[in-house]
């Protein structure tokens, strides 16, 4: 069992009663805001630290009973039943203290770009990513995030070829950061007669929603060509030129987007390409990191197979865990807490490894 330093723990508390003390002198607007948003940043690990001391104490008390000769037998065996619990409660509440003391992804409160696409398996695959998507809608409406679809490439049989999305919620990329990846799906297409199983495959990108002050975008780096929106149909498609294409010259990338809008295009345009940018530099920041401080899930690495979807047997598996849910049907429909739990756990097991091999 890893255990906080005494001292540590001290000064946290120390400096939660300093913000408190600060706050009631009632300082300006601006520096009351500063000094309540560390001390709601504190207020987790202060309580469970309270908690640990509390359970020391007790623990303390209940040895100094054990060594009472006075004492009499059932008090002492008492005693003793009572420590193996506390002791369990301690170990967790330090555990609980070293997690909540872990560094912190400064996107993970931030929204997310969402972006699907087919890989191998032609129209199966689009229809995989179709479900995907739909799979991701139903975890936000059960999270009470908000879902915008900002571009689109449909199937030939239905699904997506491609689909990007804005995600908009509290705690977005913290929850969706593990997704990133290829999802394998394995069934038995609805045109297949003789009913053999195919494998299909999608990816998927979660990149972290930026804002202006997250990444710096020069007009002399881009270059915007507008281009004739194809539609469905009708006297007014192909007679204005709507949809936008941006260039990031010094990186080569290029979004589009192409509703109806020209502005709205080039605002949609814009949201993508600083999310691309955003987290293109987070990927290089954690490439020049050594090993041991690179995280072991959501690195970024997109190439490697993470999911399989097997409905002939109702499972799905997530193989950089070894987790396997025989519930296919409901994680589909948006059950996803437990394999995000599950990730979001080896995470900071990983974290808490890493914090002890540099101790």
């Amino acid at each position: 069992m890893a255990i906080l330093p005494a001292d540590t723990m001290n000064e946290i508390l120390k400096r939660s009663a300093y913000l408190e003390a600060e706050m009631a002198k009632g300082p300006d607007h601006e520096v009351y805001a500063r000094l309540a948003a560390e001390y709601a940043g504190l207020e987790d690990v202060v309580a469970a630290i309270r908690l640990y001391h509390a359970a020391r104490k007790e623990q303390t008390d209940l040895k100094e009973l054990l060594e009472d000769p006075s004492a009499d037998r059932e008090m002492r065996d008492l005693a003793s039943a009572e420590l193996g619990a506390l002791q369990e409660r301690i170990e967790n509440l330090s555990d609980e203290i070293l997690i909540l003391l872990l560094p912190r992804d400064a996107a993970d409160e931030k929204g997310a770009i969402l972006e699907i696409r087919a890989g191998t398996g032609g129209s199966e695959a689009a229809l995989f990513a179709g479900d995907l998507f739909r799979m991701y809608q139903r975890y936000a409406e059960l999270q009470g995030w908000k879902v915008e679809v900002m571009e689109t490439s449909d199937g030939e049989v239905g699904g997506f070829k491609e689909v990007i999305a804005s995600v908009k919620g509290r705690g977005v990329f913290s929850r969706l950061k593990f997704e990133s990846g290829v999802h394998r799906v394995q069934r038995v297409p609805a045109t297949e007669s003789s009913g053999r199983i195919h494998t299909s495959a999608a990816t998927v990108a979660v990149l972290p929603e930026a804002e202006d002050v997250d990444i710096e975008i020069r007009a002399e780096d881009i270059r915007i060509d507008t281009m004739r929106a194809s539609g469905a149909g009708g006297q007014h498609v192909n007679t204005t030129d709507s949809a936008v294409r941006i260039t990031h010259i010094p990186s080569g990338i290029v979004v589009t987007s192409s509703e109806k809008s020209q502005h709205q295009n080039r605002a949609r345009a814009m949201q993508v390409l600083r999310a691309r940018l955003f987290d293109a530099e987070r990927q290089r920041q954690d490439s020049e990191r050594s090993e041991a401080r690179r995280s072991q899930v959501g690195s970024g690495d997109r190439s490697e197979r993470i999911r399989t979807y097997n409905f002939p047997q109702g499972r799905v598996t997530d193989h950089r865990i070894n987790l396997t849910l025989y519930k296919l049907d409901r994680v589909l429909e948006g059950e996803m807490d437990e394999l995000v739990d599950a990730l979001v756990a080896d995470h900071q097991a990983a974290l808490l490894a890493a914090m002890g091999a540099d101790a």
